[in-house]
């Protein structure tokens, strides 16, 4: 958990004054968002890396698991990593490097940290419920 300092506006030479917390707690969320339909499944996780990821993927075949579905993806290298293994309804695609315009997600998560920005959470269990209300 952090206070993430969003932008403000003050008169000339006044530093604008917020609430501000450091606390090394977090969390992940992962996400996938349909531009077409509206449909959405996340997934808090503790963690962010491949052994992760492999259970988002699990997880999201079980969504809707009639349909195909095709996920942008950065470049990070746990979207890469070797023991994935992709379950039959579900293809990766990875955009350019340094073009996160081309991800219709990232819209989402903007608004996401937006809304999350100059909010103080005394505990994660406070972080999870305002993800789910957003």
């Amino acid at each position: 958990m952090f206070t993430r300092n969003g932008k403000g506006l003050t008169a000339k030479g006044i530093k604008p004054i917020c609430k501000f917390q450091q606390v090394f707690k977090s969390l992940y969320l992962f996400g996938a968002f349909s531009p077409i339909t509206g449909d959405h499944f996340e997934l808090e996780m503790p963690y962010c890396n491949t052994d992760i990821f492999q259970i988002y993927l699990n997880e999201f075949s079980k969504h809707s698991p009639d349909e195909y579905k095709v996920i942008l993806l950065d470049n990070g290298a746990f979207h890469k990593g070797l023991k994935l293994s992709i379950p039959d309804n579900i293809a990766l695609l990875f955009i350019p490097p340094y073009s996160p315009e081309l991800n219709p997600a990232e819209k989402i998560w903007q608004k996401m940290k937006r809304a999350f920005s100059g909010k103080l959470h005394k505990t994660l269990d406070n972080v999870s419920e305002f993800i789910k209300h957003k």
